[in-house]
């Protein structure tokens, strides 16, 4: 899967949609990274609040990577659109 993330709610989207892709519930991937299945579903509802590690747990247990680039200026999203 090659997904653009550029706002946070797509963050929840793209996690969500791999747990699913892998046949997992979210207690079950929750338990896998050391968190609550209550975490987990605030993560994948709002994930405004993740912290790096949970990210880079979940991308890894997903088997996902993350991979940053420059966008032209012309596409930059403003700051409503955050």
């Amino acid at each position: 899967m090659k997904r653009t993330l550029l706002n946070p709610p797509q963050l929840g989207q793209i996690l969500r949609t791999a747990r699913r892709g892998k046949g997992l519930s979210q207690a079950q991937a929750a338990s896998r990274v050391g968190l609550s299945q209550s975490r987990l579903s605030a993560i994948e509802l709002n994930p405004d609040s993740i912290t790096a590690e949970q990210l880079f747990a979940l991308l890894a247990m997903y088997g996902l990577e993350l991979s940053v680039q420059t966008r032209p200026a012309s596409t930059a999203p403003s700051q409503a659109e955050w």
